[in-house]
């Protein structure tokens, strides 16, 4: 499989989405590129993505997918003044991936299959003539004081490079190969990684009506869920679906609010965070409380779980006549304004606390990672080492579900092969 002592041009570390842009573009650029995996199949990631169909990117201007971006975005003007996400779908195209949009500018491929864009990144990969060593693990980088100089894999040989690539993701998602195997290399060669945390993560909750799952399956439409400082101050906001389960709470909503929870937790010393629904968000407290009135005093000898059937789904409706201290079969005639007030309330601003997340191993993305200010933004290199190279999700860039984090992963990782590239000695 490897000789001792061979040298490439480029080498890249990881097969997922920005190893494989990475060792194309730098191939494209006439160098010999080995691409080394330590798991038997390239863009396992990539495969199981948008649930199977692999969500490719973002049809948004560049300014919107970089808000989507919270954590260090900014951080992508520099890779996406090089190949941003228009560009990744010209590509896609070019390789015979035709590419169709759905909600929200996501792109995905017109047959609905990951595999697809998988294998026509192997295809492209193949042809340039990119050498691949899978089933094959490196055990550390290899440096002088200015530059890189190679690998050095497990069983003990040493590869040598004029360029090295890092692109082995973070620690989310570990059955696709991302164990956090980057970042003790990148400290050894001088640099910082972030604490890293879950993003795109289940919250877990220890709230009474979650022990008992009295709301367990129980799904949300379009709520807007916001996550609250321990000093009152609003976080963040996300409208969207989202879900009650046996452990917390999980769905688009809060998967997207998930890692202010964390953030806030490390500036509160890990106490609970307190988080709010608003199952109304196109009304305020008031007009709700006038319209619910309505309706009770339009049908005032029916029983309010059927007078106010409409207003939200049957459990959900129930659960918040329970807080409002509402009976469900009471007369609307017999319900007060007070009721129907704290209904009113309860409806729009439904509060519960969160004691955490679910661990990193269960998070779609990893928060934290390779400091970026100690990276070229418009070439991926280290400022530190000379030849070296980071990518992906292994680099402290992340982004929400919906296509914006494969787009950071694949364009970075082939700025960063077009410029490793271009590094002679």
């Amino acid at each position: 499989m490897t000789t001792t002592n061979q040298t490439f041009d480029t080498i890249v570390i990881g097969g997922g989405p920005s190893g494989l842009m990475a060792s194309i573009a730098a191939a494209e650029k006439g160098a010999n590129v080995l691409l080394i995996e330590k798991g038997k199949k390239l863009g396992k990631k990539l495969a199981i993505s948008g649930g199977g169909r692999c969500n490719v990117t973002n049809r948004l201007p560049t300014e919107e997918v970089i808000q989507h971006v919270p954590g260090n975005g900014r951080f992508l003007y520099g890779p996406f003044s090089v190949f941003n996400n228009y560009d990744i779908i010209n590509y896609f195209e070019g390789l015979g991936v035709p590419l169709k949009e759905e909600d929200h500018g996501r792109m995905f491929p017109v047959s609905d299959r990951a595999q697809d864009v998988v294998q026509a990144l192997l295809r492209e990969q193949e042809r340039l003539g990119v050498t691949v060593w899978k089933e094959t693990k490196v055990e550390r980088l290899l440096f002088d004081d200015t530059k890189v100089l190679g690998v050095r894999l497990t069983d003990g040989q040493d590869v040598g490079a004029t360029s090295v690539i890092v692109a082995v993701g973070g620690k989310a998602v570990p059955q696709t190969g991302s164990t956090g195997d980057g970042y003790p290399w990148a400290e050894r060669a001088g640099h910082t990684v972030t604490t890293l945390y879950p993003t795109e993560v289940p919250l877990l909750s220890k709230e009474p009506f979650i022990r008992s799952k009295q709301l367990q399956g129980l799904a949300l439409r379009d709520v807007a869920v916001t996550v609250w400082s321990q000093k009152g101050k609003k976080l963040t906001t996300h409208q969207m679906d989202m879900l009650f389960t046996h452990f917390g709470v999980s769905g688009p909503a809060i998967l997207r609010c998930s890692q202010f929870v964390v953030k806030e937790q490390m500036k509160n010393g890990n106490r609970p965070v307190t988080l709010t629904i608003d199952s109304f968000p196109e009304t305020n407290e008031e007009v709700l409380f006038q319209q619910l009135r309505k309706t009770l005093a339009d049908e005032p000898k029916k029983a309010v779980k059927n007078s106010l059937k409409s207003f939200a789904q049957e459990r959900w409706l129930l659960f918040l006549f329970e807080r409002s201290g509402i009976d469900p079969d009471q007369k609307g005639a017999t319900v007060s304004n007070e009721q129907l007030r704290a209904l009113a309330r309860e409806g729009k601003a439904f509060s519960f606390t969160s004691h955490g997340t679910q661990p990193i191993e269960k998070a779609f993305v990893t928060g934290g990672g390779v400091k970026t200010k100690e990276l070229n933004p418009k070439t991926m290199e280290s400022k530190l080492k000379d030849g070296l190279h980071f990518c992906g999700e292994v680099i402290d860039v992340h982004g929400y579900t919906g296509g914006y984090n494969i787009t950071s992963a694949l364009v970075t990782g082939r700025v960063a092969g077009l410029h490793a590239a271009s590094i002679t000695r």
